[in-house]
């Protein structure tokens, strides 16, 4: 038998020769749609005309149909051209499948779709979902967009919410989807063999998830020889600050961590700060203090300054310590911008700290969401003037939606639009 034997298969293949499509290419699409094959004199050439009239160059449409060669069968796919459109309506060209697609790939445009579907159902407006994936086309290309889905997937399952998978996805470094969602689930296996508690691993995915995605981290093994280490001192040292992963990612100098001589140097300067500021009388208190701070002595009296240089009176400081340790842990630029947040932009006296020191445990997207949501409501004349900002800050997301967003029809929307704002901001 010879290949001139069969006219409408030297046809077709001549077709997609002409047009294009590398001969080495022809057996994957042989293989994956073989009906194209089999097409009348004319079909196939009608077929590649129907996408060109869709605004495809030639090059792109050569592209397209080796990598998702069922496209050809049948009516025009109208998964494809719905993809198109998204993509053009947020202003990404189709070239960029022609730029960033990879051989022996394969498109599977109606999981493209859904997942195009599902950034928009995650409150992505057109502007950011379009600079989304001109910065990362692999969320869209890597296996059709298997690996996004499988990333989205994970930072859910640690107890993300929609709005901080949306901000890790902004946020995100220029590094191929795979290779994030591959760093992640190192470090959770990580995690795992040095006995971390599933609540703490939880804690650490959602607040340095970036962190997470961006790190290739040595070898287990080589990480405890390294720095010299066991389980529990090397979960004491990420817990307490997860920023030191950076330390151990594969090609990084490491450094042995200080001997236990050197901790209790440094558990001796936080009992002395303790000490100064008034807070060692009670054993209690201070056990509790000590296991809320993070960093060191002397980085604790820089933040206890902090509050002193705004005009607290150094007992009222104190007093805010005990009974909020935990606001040492936060770093000093970051407890400088919230105070001059309550005094210049909200207008409140620092001696509101006294009351509700807590306040500078929340983070300034929340506080700034919240307040800009309950004064859309007191222009509407729904909500009570001067309201108290402790409690509009405190309480839980259930009570704030109940009280203040769903008081008005278009409450959700607002909210909604008022969150995309703030948090594109940062």
């Amino acid at each position: 038998m010879f290949l001139s034997d069969d006219d409408l298969l030297l046809e077709n293949y001549y077709v997609l020769c002409n047009y294009g499509v590398e001969r080495k290419n022809i057996g994957k699409i042989y293989k994956e749609a073989r009906d194209i094959f089999q097409y009348d004199f004319g079909v196939l050439s009608s077929k590649l005309q129907a996408y060109e009239k869709l605004g495809l160059s030639q090059s792109i449409i050569g592209k397209v149909i080796v990598y998702s060669p069922y496209i050809l069968i049948g009516d025009v796919n109208m998964e494809f051209v719905k993809v198109l459109e998204t993509l053009k309506s947020i202003g990404v060209k189709f070239s960029l499948i022609e730029e960033h697609s990879m051989d022996q790939n394969s498109y599977n445009w109606s999981k493209m779709l859904r997942l195009l579907s599902l950034f928009s159902e995650m409150g992505l407006c057109e502007e950011q979902l379009g600079k989304l994936i001109r910065r990362h086309p692999g969320l869209l290309l890597e296996g059709s967009g298997d690996g996004a889905l499988a990333l989205i997937g994970l930072l859910l399952k640690f107890g993300s919410t929609l709005d901080e998978v949306r901000l890790t996805l902004l946020q995100s470094p220029q590094i191929p989807v795979g290779r994030f969602f591959t760093n992640l689930k190192e470090c959770f296996k990580f995690f795992f063999e040095i006995d971390m508690e599933m609540d703490e691993i939880g804690k650490i995915f959602r607040s340095h998830s970036m962190l997470l995605g961006t790190c290739t981290l040595k070898r287990t093994s080589c990480i405890f020889g390294h720095l010299g280490v066991g389980k529990k001192r090397l979960r004491e040292y990420i817990q307490g600050n997860p920023n030191n992963l950076k330390n151990v990612v594969r090609g990084s100098k490491v450094k042995r961590l200080p001997r236990i001589r050197d901790r209790e140097r440094s558990l001796m300067a936080k009992t002395k700060f303790l000490e100064d500021v008034g807070l060692i009388q009670n054993p209690n208190e201070a056990e509790r203090a000590l296991k809320s701070f993070r960093g060191r002595g002397e980085e604790l009296q820089e933040r206890f300054d902090c509050f002193v240089n705004a005009g607290l009176d150094r007992k009222d400081v104190s007093e805010m310590i005990r009974l909020s340790p935990e606001i040492l842990s936060r770093k000093k630029n970051v407890i400088e911008a919230k105070i001059d947040f309550l005094v210049h932009d909200l207008g409140h006296p620092i001696s509101f700290l006294l009351s509700f020191p807590t306040y500078l445990n929340y983070s300034m997207q929340r506080i700034k969401l919240r307040l800009s949501m309950y004064n859309w409501l007191t222009e509407q004349g729904k909500a009570v003037p001067m309201f108290a900002l402790s409690t509009l800050i405190a309480c839980s997301d259930n009570t704030f939606m109940k009280c203040f967003v769903n008081q008005l029809p278009e409450g959700p929307r607002v909210w909604q639009d008022l969150k995309k704002q703030i948090y594109s901001e940062q």
